[in-house]
């Protein structure tokens, strides 16, 4: 069984991750959609919240499922016989980031990453920006999949 997981905040997830784990289910038997929890960094939505939009967005999907976690991915991934870590790129500053994890995850462990190009109409896209279009009262449904709403 190939197994991958996505790992991220997901704070919240955005159009950009949505496209990523549609078409990256498709390459794998089970997609773990993993939250990871960072004690030192402060989150718009509650891991509740976050976790509540993912498991919405994908309810009829039984090839994903949904988990949080803490401490390093390829732990993670040991503990839960994952042989896949599945991360998106929008950019050339993406890669470089990500080739430098996906460097240290192999070090540390027999672990693959597997890239996917992130769709051009939704490359622009950051958890970050939907943070600060919501902050400033901007229409930020345009980048976000439905289930994820502010109250």
């Amino acid at each position: 069984m190939k197994r991958a997981i996505f790992p991220g905040s997901f704070d919240p997830i955005t159009l950009g991750h949505f496209d990523i784990i549609a078409r990256g289910v498709t390459l794998f038997d089970e997609l773990i959609i993993a939250i990871g929890v960072n004690a030192d960094k402060k989150y718009m939505f509650t891991l509740e919240e976050r976790k509540n939009f993912i498991e919405e967005c994908f309810k009829d999907n039984p090839k994903i499922k949904v988990v949080t976690y803490e401490g390093l991915t390829v732990d993670f991934c040991q503990k839960n016989n994952v042989d896949f870590i599945l991360r998106g790129l929008r950019n050339p500053a993406d890669f470089e980031f990500e080739k430098a994890i996906a460097h240290t995850n192999r070090d540390l462990a027999p672990i693959e990453t597997v890239f996917l190009l992130t769709a051009a109409s939704t490359s622009y896209i950051s958890s970050s920006i939907v943070r600060d279009v919501i902050r400033n009262n901007g229409d930020y449904t345009k980048l976000v999949p439905k289930p994820v709403r502010v109250k």
